[in-house]
């Protein structure tokens, strides 16, 4: 055996003992308990107890009920919402932090994390102040002659949506800078030297350059996003319901885990399909040959 080919796998052993322990972590605690659920969800009862053999009863009680479809419908709806909101206001904050000195972007970088250190309930409960009949929102409205009374601002599709957006408004600021950190800014000088505008220059130079911390940020987001529970219960109230909400209700509520992890299997399939959608048909031609610093 070659001195080289003894370098090689020596490097791949390396490689695998360093690998291991994030391997055996995603194998105990997500591969094999979701293999558990996705059993259980071919159990064709409404228990778990002395259940067996293998029925599609779950799936097409599912797939029969209109009211499942339509909430998997809204669900989705609301993720893609949730993205697109992202996107618009995280991509400029984004962008102007990656071009700051590093000295002043630090600074700015602790009022973009500092929500993602706070409780989830606490960020919901903040909300719920602020939009409530006697909150600050009613109370400048009023001031400033908008509304006569008080408005009921939550338990509507509408406070969901702005309260998810701030919740995960950090992730697209955070994936995009990064990436637009790595993009020489000689790039954009150049194009600007040979009389692009300061739009032409973003639409043809910045912006297929970030598609892939674009990208990213929106993964996250829609995964989080579609699967959102707390949120669309505490501030959207009967009015948003959410797939997450009915996970919730027949599992730990009515202990019907078969169909819970029927739904479950079903939002991760659908929250799957589509990402893998994503990535054949947008992002992959976009990053094709893309090469950035």
């Amino acid at each position: 055996m070659s001195p080289s080919t003894t370098e090689s796998e020596t490097e791949k052993k390396t490689w695998l003992l360093f690998l291991a322990p994030a391997l055996l972590t995603l194998i105990v605690f997500l591969l094999i308990p979701a293999g558990i659920v996705l059993r259980i969800s071919f159990f064709p009862g409404s228990t778990t107890i002395g259940a067996q053999g293998y029925s599609l009863a779950q799936y097409e009680k599912f797939f029969g009920n209109s009211l499942y479809l339509s909430v998997l419908g809204e669900t989705v709806s609301y993720a893609v919402i949730v993205c697109l909101g992202c996107l618009v206001l995280g991509f400029p904050v984004g962008y102007s932090l990656a071009r700051h000195p590093p000295y002043q972007r630090r600074l700015r970088m602790l009022m973009v994390i500092v929500p993602l250190t706070l409780s989830l309930v606490i960020v919901v409960f903040g909300w719920l102040v602020l939009l409530g009949r006697q909150g600050l929102v009613n109370n400048i409205l009023m001031w400033l002659g908008i509304i006569s009374s008080p408005q009921q601002l939550l338990f509507n599709r509408t406070a969901v949506v702005v309260v998810l957006i701030q919740q995960f408004l950090p992730f697209m600021i955070l994936s995009v800078m990064n990436v637009v950190m790595q993009i020489d800014p000689v790039l954009e000088q150049a194009s600007t030297s040979l009389r692009a505008s300061r739009a032409r220059t973003f639409i043809k130079v910045i912006i297929p350059l970030s598609t892939p911390g674009i990208m990213a940020g929106l993964s996250l987001i829609f995964v989080m996003a579609v699967s959102a529970f707390v949120t669309p219960r505490l501030v959207g109230g009967p009015r948003a319901q959410m797939i997450g909400g009915f996970v919730y209700d027949q599992i730990l509520s009515t202990s019907n885990w078969p169909f819970g992890a029927a739904m479950a299997f079903i939002l991760f399939a659908v929250g799957f399909g589509l990402m893998a959608a994503l990535n054949v048909t947008i992002i992959r031609p976009l990053t094709r040959g893309l090469h950035v610093r």
